[in-house]
């Protein structure tokens, strides 16, 4: 019974990531157009505390470079 709830549990949580990832790609796109592949890439792997500061960020941006200076930071600082 635990086991079977913990893959429950983990379910909702990849659920909530993928549900996060699939909003920010969308507006992203609506506003800056397509991404290139490797930003879709950084962005599919972000976890949910990535995503979720993405997200904030992204009501910030002026522009695309400011998505593209995000992005960058991000990479170096999970490295």
């Amino acid at each position: 019974m635990e086991l079977t709830t913990s893959w429950k549990r983990e379910g909702i949580k990849e659920g909530r990531r993928e549900g996060r990832r699939d909003l920010l790609l969308m507006q992203l796109i609506h506003r800056f157009g397509a991404l290139s592949p490797e930003e879709e890439a950084q962005i599919a792997e972000m976890k949910e505390a990535q995503l979720e500061r993405l997200g904030k960020a992204l009501l910030d941006f002026k522009n695309r470079q400011d998505l593209t200076n995000w992005l960058t930071k991000s990479r170096r600082l999970t490295k």
